[in-house]
């Protein structure tokens, strides 16, 4: 690696840690004004608010990181060009191409890092700050293990009133069955007030209940005090992971959770758009890089405010078009992997477009 090659890194990267750093602090500071009625109405600790504050920030810095790049590439360029070190470098035969190569390759790796950080950090840290949001903060109150209900196959409604974690026990069962042929119909119902998993059999067993048999013009009722529930699809484990939000899964939670979906007849777009779309999120550095870069290196003298408004123009519109992908993806519209990586695709023809106009 030449000397040259050693500062460029070094000074993207110092300028990469200080935008995150600005960026991270004044997101903070609004979130912390919008959310400070939450805080004072909920009685919410001190000490509990920086810990909230602190498993956000992942988030926070996932979603600045393009950003921060951006502005990293326009100062790193900026300041050189204002002490003539961009016309030295010009003049001692270095294009504009090699002059990008190490901003590239940082790029590069940032993203690579960043498939990891926004794929499996940053949803450990948002379970935990979902958890203080529902349990410290009363938004979006779920509890876990209480009101579960989901769809267990294409023809099966499961309720769960309350699941105990620790006895694996549940309260108030109610199982549904539905005609294959006509969904609409519904055959058969089972209603028991608990519900274990017998592992030894691999099955569900309910006690103290009934079932209800449905036909076109009869009903058959039939009480249980233990009966065996075979087919069903699911384990202890998996009964309260059927509750979590998108943004507390990793990519590995995303991708079973489709194949559930998929297995039980849900429609698994979503969950789709939001694996695909975190790696494509991921690459949006080296988007940025391309399109910001050559501009900067470009630049006229004395005109710093313009090409900063340009490229935080371009970076907007490009957040603003992955989210109208994403809309028209959850819509039906687009497959789930073209709507996450539309947004780049455009993004990256217009830049390569933009790198061939520009002074080499």
């Amino acid at each position: 690696m030449k000397i040259l090659d050693r500062y460029l890194i070094k000074q993207f990267l110092l300028m990469i840690l200080f935008g995150l750093l600005t960026f991270t602090l004044i997101f903070v500071v609004i979130d912390m004004m919008e959310k400070l009625d939450d805080f004072i109405d909920q009685n919410v600790p001190a000490h509990l608010i920086i810990q909230y504050y602190l498993v956000f920030t992942p988030e926070i810095i996932r979603l600045v990181t393009p950003i921060a790049v951006l502005l990293a590439c326009l100062f790193t360029a900026g300041k050189m060009a204002n002490l003539n070190e961009l016309t030295a470098i010009k003049a001692g035969g270095i294009s504009l191409y090699r002059f990008m190569a190490p901003f590239l390759i940082t790029s590069i790796l940032i993203s690579v890092f960043s498939i990891y950080f926004g794929g499996y950090l940053v949803p450990m840290a948002n379970k935990h700050r979902i958890y203080i949001e529902r349990n410290y903060m009363k938004k979006d109150v779920v509890y876990f293990g209480s009101n579960i209900f989901f769809q267990d196959s294409k023809t099966r409604i499961v309720s769960i009133s309350y699941f105990d974690l620790s006895s694996g026990m549940a309260d108030n069962v109610s199982i549904q069955e539905f005609n294959p042929n006509d969904k609409t119909k519904l055959v058969m119902r089972t209603d028991a007030l608990r519900m274990h998993y017998d592992s030894t059999k691999a099955s569900w067993q309910l006690m103290n209940g009934i079932t209800r048999t449905f036909s076109d013009s009869t009903e058959s009722d039939q009480t249980f005090a233990v009966k065996d529930y075979k087919g069903l699809n699911f384990k202890p484990d998996e009964v309260v992971k059927k509750q979590r939000k998108l943004e507390e899964m990793t990519l590995t939670d995303l991708q079973n959770f489709a194949e559930d979906q998929y297995r039980t007849g849900n429609d698994p777009t979503s969950t789709m758009i939001e694996y695909h779309s975190r790696i494509a999120f991921a690459f949006s550095s080296i988007i940025v890089v391309l399109f910001g870069l050559p501009i900067s290196a470009n630049r006229r003298r004395g005109s710093l405010a313009i090409q900063f408004g340009i490229n935080l123009l371009i970076t907007f519109l490009y957040l603003v078009f992955m989210k109208v992908s994403q809309a028209f993806g959850k819509s039906g519209v687009l497959n789930p992997l073209l709507t996450a990586w539309f947004a780049n695709s455009i993004f990256l023809i217009a830049a390569l477009y933009n790198l061939r106009r520009v002074q080499k």
